[in-house]
């Protein structure tokens, strides 16, 4: 680790930690409200639901579904499949955007973390049905979860370590972690982080309908209403986001201070009921950060709008911060983009202390005193944004602004 990289970072406040100089300086996004984050602001901004009503879903494929589905768009010179095309465009999105801001990646060790729950679904549907399991063997390479990082990897011309992490829909919070922990190592000078999750299909909506988490008939505001009564549940959704990791630009979006992951070891889906891991993984990411619950002004909500979630993050909100800061949710406006859940709710935190604006969804009915309206100015302080996964995966991580 290079010496700057252990010097104290001062806060508001003068309070001072130790972190490894890793910030945000570039962000990419692909969405349902289209490709590139400016897609993404402005349907925050607008406070318009990423999702559309899809045709042929439902069990007689006749059905229409609330999705926010990922466009077949993109530049095919970038792949053959979306998920590739999604993952260069988040990718290189980032890089560009990281270069705008004065980073030079020359004589620097770049790696690149890729997160992700389930992988090119599409595609291995075609794979098995269209292909009958056969196929050219440099076609079959692109189904590989090595593959689009190293494609990545190759362009730009980066020589660190490249890898996919896999944690559920903690998996955008584990990546930061493990590209801060490679830091910590001195195995990289600076990180590429990419989460992708483009599952949203018939088949996999189905299943998440049928375990009660998902909600695919009624509008975004009608199904997913985080800390309000009478929410149904989560939107399915799609993204895939980059964020490049640095401490080589003067003008980063946001800085990563530290973070904390743990498992309840207790089921495959439902949360254990005294939340008391997720409390220690919020208080753990504090420790790490070396700040403590007054300095947070926004908690950033998993909020999929289930209620077992909802009373867990009720219970973090009243544990650990006394119910003081604001809360920001996204979820009715993104959707829950599984995998890249997390990712793409730490690009809007980037944004939002860039633009000086905290993106959150309007409240549709009673609620938690300190839940945020719609897009709200921004004032001083950090912000705490807790993922949780199924398999007992959670992770939380502090941000503060540049």
């Amino acid at each position: 680790m290079t010496p700057d990289a252990v010097n104290p970072a001062v806060l508001s406040g003068g309070k001072t930690h130790r972190l490894d100089s890793m910030s945000i300086a570039g962000v990419g996004v692909v969405s349902g409200y289209g490709w590139g984050r400016e897609s993404l602001w402005q349907g925050l901004m607008g406070c318009k639901p990423a999702a559309r009503l899809y045709p042929g879903y439902g069990r007689g494929r006749d059905e229409q579904a609330w999705v926010g589905r990922i466009r077949d768009e993109g530049d095919t010179q970038d792949g053959t499949t979306l998920f590739g095309r999604a993952v260069r465009a988040a990718a290189t999105e980032a890089i560009v955007d990281a270069r705008a801001r004065g980073w030079r990646p020359d004589g620097r060790t770049v790696g690149l973390v890729h997160a992700f729950t389930l992988g090119d679904v599409a595609d291995w549907r075609v794979f098995y049905l269209a292909d009958g399991g056969h196929r050219r063997s440099r076609d079959y390479l692109r189904l590989l979860p090595s593959t689009p990082i190293s494609t990545v990897m190759q362009e730009f011309g980066f020589h660190g370590p490249a890898m996919n992490v896999s944690a559920a829909c903690s998996s955008g919070n584990v990546a930061l972690l493990t590209a801060q922990l490679w830091r910590s190592a001195g195995l990289v000078d600076d990180v590429l982080c990419v989460t992708t999750d483009i599952s949203a299909t018939p088949d996999m909506l189905e299943h998440f309908v049928a375990m009660g988490a998902a909600v695919a008939d009624a509008d975004p505001f009608t199904a997913c209403r985080p800390f309000q009564p009478d929410t149904l549940g989560f939107t399915m959704a799609e993204a895939s986001v980059g964020l490049l990791l640095t401490d080589a630009v003067e003008a980063p979006y946001a800085r990563l201070l530290g973070g904390a992951m743990n498992n309840d070891a207790f089921h495959v889906v439902s949360l254990e009921p005294t939340h008391t891991h997720i409390v220690d993984c919020v208080r753990g990411a504090l420790t790490a950060a070396g700040v403590t619950a007054r300095d947070v002004a926004y908690y950033n909500a998993h909020g999929t709008g289930t209620r077992q979630c909802d009373a867990a993050e009720r219970d973090v909100l009243t544990t650990v911060f006394g119910d003081r800061p604001a809360i920001s949710s996204l979820k009715p406006l993104v959707g829950h983009c599984q995998g890249a859940s997390a990712a793409i709710e730490v690009a809007a935190i980037a944004l939002s202390y860039e633009t000086g604006v905290v993106a959150s969804a309007p409240i549709t009915g009673p609620a938690h005193p300190r839940l945020l309206n719609g897009p709200t100015p921004l004032v001083d302080g950090l912000t705490v944004s807790l993922s949780m996964g199924m398999g007992g995966n959670n992770a939380a991580i502090v941000l503060a602004g540049a």
